[in-house]
């Protein structure tokens, strides 16, 4: 073996190597941990160091997952005792949950913590672009010191149109960053200085607002939300309120997130608004929302205790005696998991006035709930799990309990659950499964009530030969008992012990047979269920599956259905077996032919299906008849459903399909159908389709009343269409149709419609058009509907379109007026301005509209022709927009900042000038 082939070999065992000591020792569990994994890399290496134990993962594409998140570097060093990862040189950290990537020198990750920092760390996400000296990454911020931050960096261009330099950053993902000592720059050039700089990085409606406006009710009203931070972990924002008319005129609130703010502690939201209530009334409504949520490290336990509070409270937007005005609803549970068992406690409340009316079931009140799990127990064929709840409860009264609905709509009690669940399994002997179960939920009330569920079954599997089965089941169900509460209680009492046997036998080749029977010991005869019987037929040309039930005690045949089908499609093709010439061993065999079937019609394919029911008699006859073509596709199929019990035929259908083969280029015609006609009721339906070379049909359909009502004024409905395939470059459509009168012979009121659509590279034009024809009912030829529209564009830059629509509706009889609209949009210019080969910077659009209406043919007032023109200059980062409508003399301009769609910054109109971030809206 050559040196290179060795060092090969050495490489791949090594790989080899790290992937099983990557599960073995960094797929870590405990309380706090994370999942870290390789991916790929070269060489893995373990050391002790000062009494602590590393993992030296290195290669030329070290690449690690620690959860979701992905971890490139050259070298990393893991410290299993201090739980960090150290990434060696240029390395990144992509953070899946926030969607930001990390890229800096000696990156150091804090498994336990969650955090990362480095030095010269080039933070990136979807709008942000951030570049420190120092970073800080732990849940929830990133912390960076001598930054550099801008939203242009993306777009391409240099220097970047704004951007900000701070001595220390905080970054909330998804919420906002908070800048100290922050220097605006233009072009990288300083401008402006600014000790305190917040941008927001949420939705609109969670930024810094401030509206005032005046109404007729409230008067003068002012509504500001003002962003803050406090330290490094809790960030919210303050809200005032103020109506000039209302008693008290002032409201205030705060919603805040904090993390980490206690130890324990990981989380803190808080939302909460005291508003005054309307005018009218006095005092102040308030909307509470606090939550809460935690973890406690605990000796011996799995992972941390964790727990979670919400408090909520909803006032504001209440009438004076809704019942749920000053209700605060109160949560908090906590959870722990210990080697051999699992704890939770729930505690579920209402402070404020008492309910009276029935608590819904997901409302029940739990003063509170214990709930303890001790892990199930395996003990060879054996195993046992048990569940205990206990806890006093208010909840709704289960209208079955008189002493609970004594108590009024809702009752308080305690309660304790016991539930367990016990199995064995075993195999007696040779192909034999014995397996033994005991299901028990008991329930005790405080109330001296109680409830049992019992299930206990046993069942008993042979099999032979194969695919041969027969089975024994027995059960004894039992429930018994009336809880007080609605939501745990029972549909009513259960004794049962059935007794099932099965069989599934495949007693020959291609048929198969199965009895299935269960019989209730507690249960008279005439209430026990039925035997049923099922056989299974698969050998060509007869394919057939039938089912029926039998009353052992009755000795009754209760139902009976079959499906059977007699096809063979290849019983013309001959298999033949060459001769075989005699040898020492084996004497000599001629050549011999086989067919799949005896099926004499290779392309006819008949079916029946039916059956009896003994309390409805003979179920209804479906007879199908299907013939092939020497093409698959070519099929002419007949149905017909007799109704045995009437008797009378209930549906005669007929279903085809014929292509013509002999040039698939030149005479590519394919024409499929199909007619459907209940001979009781005189409804005749179908459809009929024409292909001309994949590109051009004609369709018709139709569902028609041989014989209609003598109230009816048509049969049904009929129409034609001949046209283009949809989905074509260029398709055009007409159709002719609508509803038809057989008795008189014509159509009622039928219409004429078309459609036309051209497409060319940057261009399209579609025109449809819709005409009311002469009819039995309908004397007028009328356009009802006619729309003209089309697009333009030239080069990259310049678009062009335009529309017309007009319609044409009538007045309910006896009037009969006419009324017309015509609505223009003539002309719609979209120009794009920028360096040639670079994307355009801004667009100029100018649009035209009008409108006109004849009512009875006179023509009203018409709208002016309105032309409005825009300007939005991209900058990629940041757009401003300005429209102008001239003849309603409407102006406005906007500016918008990534993740937002505009803000307005001022707008003119015949009535004033505003300014929509002081002025009423």
């Amino acid at each position: 073996m050559t040196r290179a082939a060795t060092r090969a070999a050495r490489r791949r065992g090594t790989r080899v190597r790290a992937a099983l000591l990557a599960l073995g020792l960094l797929a870590l569990g405990g309380a706090q941990a994370r999942t870290v994994k390789i991916v790929s890399a070269d060489t893995l290496e373990l050391r002790q160091v000062d009494g602590q134990e590393l993992v030296v993962i290195s290669g030329e594409n070290v690449e690690l997952r620690v959860d979701d998140d992905v971890v490139r570097a050259r070298r990393v060093e893991f410290n299993r005792t201090r739980r960090t990862l150290t990434l060696i040189g240029a390395a990144s950290y992509r953070s899946a949950k926030d969607g930001e990537d990390l890229r800096g020198e000696n990156l150091v990750v804090e498994l336990g913590k969650e955090q990362v920092s480095g030095e010269d760390v080039l933070i990136s996400d979807a709008r942000l672009e951030i570049r420190g000296q120092e970073v800080d990454r732990i849940p929830g911020q990133l912390r960076a010191t001598g930054g550099y931050f801008t939203t242009c960096a993306r777009c391409g261009r240099t220097p970047n149109d704004y951007a900000f330099r701070a001595e220390r950053l905080i970054v909330y993902p998804g919420d906002r960053l908070v800048a100290y000592n922050a220097q605006l720059l233009l072009a990288d050039i300083p401008v402006l200085f600014l000790p305190v700089l917040v941008l927001p990085l949420n939705d609109r409606d969670r930024q810094p607002r401030l509206e005032v406006g005046r109404d007729a009710v409230d008067g003068l009203t002012v509504l500001a939300d003002l962003p803050f931070s406090v330290g490094g972990n809790t960030l919210g924002t303050t809200r005032l309120r103020y109506y000039q008319n209302r008693t008290p005129s002032v409201g205030a609130g705060v919603t805040l997130r904090s993390y980490a703010p206690l130890p324990f502690v990981d989380r803190v939201d808080l939302d909460l608004l005291a508003e005054p209530r309307l005018v009218g009334q006095a005092g102040r409504d308030v909307n509470l929302d606090f939550g809460v949520k935690g973890r406690v490290p605990l000796a011996l336990a799995v992972r941390d205790l964790d727990y979670s509070l919400n408090v909520t409270r909803r006032d504001i937007g209440r009438g004076a005696t809704d019942p749920q005005r000053g209700l605060t609803d109160v949560q908090f549970r906590a959870s722990v998991e210990y080697p051999l068992f699992t704890a939770a406690l729930d505690y579920v409340d209402r402070f404020g006035p008492a309910p009276t009316t029935a608590l819904d079931s997901t409302k029940t009140l739990k003063r509170p709930e214990v709930t303890v799990d001790p892990k199930p127990y395996t003990n060879g064929p054996f195993s046992a799990d048990v569940k205990i709840t206990a806890g006093n409860y208010t909840g709704q009264s289960n209208p079955r309990s008189p002493s609970a609905t004594a108590q009024g709509v809702n009752i308080t009690t305690s309660r304790l659950e016991e539930q367990h669940s016990l199995a064995y399994t075993v195999k007696p002997w040779r192909d034999a499964d014995l397996s033994l179960s005991n299901t028990f939920t008991g329930r005790y009330y405080g109330t001296g009530a109680r409830t049992v569920q019992l299930d206990v079954t046993g069942t008993l599997t042979q099999r032979w030969a194969g695919s041969n089965t027969f089975s024994v089941t027995a059960k004894y169900l039992r429930t018994e008992g009336t809880s007080p509460f609605a939501f745990d209680a029972l549909s009513g009492r259960l004794l049962s012990a059935p007794v099932s046997l099965n069989l599934s036998t495949v007693p020959v080749r291609d048929v198969s047979f199965g009895v299935s029977y269960s019989r209730d010991l507690f249960l008279r005869g005439e209430q026990q269920g039925n035997a049923t019987f099922s056989l299974g037929v698969n050998r060509r040309p007869l394919s057939l599956t039938a089912s029926a039930q039998v009353n052992p005690d009755k000795r009754t045949l209760e139902d009976v259905t079959f499906n059977a089908t007699l096809a063979d499609p290849d019983s013309g093709k001959v298999t033949v077996t060459p001769a075989q010439p005699a040898t020492a061993t084996t004497p000599a065999r001629p050549a011999t032919t086989t067919r799949t079937s005896a099926w004499p019609a290779p392309n006819l394919s008949l079916s029946a299906s039916g059956g009896y029911a003994l309390a409805t008699g003979p179920k209804p006859l479906t007879v199908t008849a299907t013939v092939t073509g020497d093409v698959r596709s070519n099929l002419f199929s007949v149905a017909v459903t007799h109704n045995v019990r009437t008797p009378e035929i209930t549906s005669v259908a007929v279903r085809y399909n014929l292509t013509r083969t002999q040039d698939t280029v030149l005479n590519a015609l394919s024409v499929s159908g199909d007619e459907t006609l209940n001979p009781v009721t005189g409804q005749l339906s179908g459809s009929l389709t024409a292909l001309w070379r994949g590109q051009y049909q004609f369709r018709t359909s139709h569902s028609l009343l041989l014989q209609r009502p003598d109230t009816a004024t048509s049969s049904g409905t009929l129409d034609f269409s001949v046209g283009t395939v949809s989905g074509s470059r260029d398709s055009w459509t007409v159709k002719y149709g609508g509803a038809y009168d057989l008795r008189r012979g014509g159509f009622t009121a039928p219409q004429l419609s078309g459609e036309l659509t051209r497409t060319r590279s940057g261009q399209s034009l579609a025109v449809t058009a819709v005409m009311n024809t002469p009819g039995l009912d309908q004397k007028r030829t009328e356009l009802t509907r006619v729309q003209l529209s089309g697009a333009a564009q030239f080069g990259s830059r310049f678009w062009v379109s335009g529309s017309a629509l007009y319609t044409r509706t009538r007045a309910a009889l006896p009037n009969d007026i006419a009324t017309d609209t015509l609505q223009l949009s003539p002309l719609r210019v979209n120009l794009g301005l920028g360096r040639a080969g670079e994307r355009p910077g801004a667009y100029l659009t100018g649009t035209l509209t009008q409108s006109f209406t004849w009512v009875d043919g006179v023509r009203q007032t018409p709208g002016p022709l309105t032309p409005v023109f825009g300007l939005t200059i991209d900058r990629c980062c940041w757009a401003l927009q300005a429209e102008a409508d001239l003849v309603n003399r409407r102006y406005r301009i906007a500016v918008g900042l990534p993740g937002q769609t505009g803000y307005p910054l001022f707008e003119l109109t015949p009535g004033g000038a505003s300014v929509p971030l002081l002025s009423p809206p």
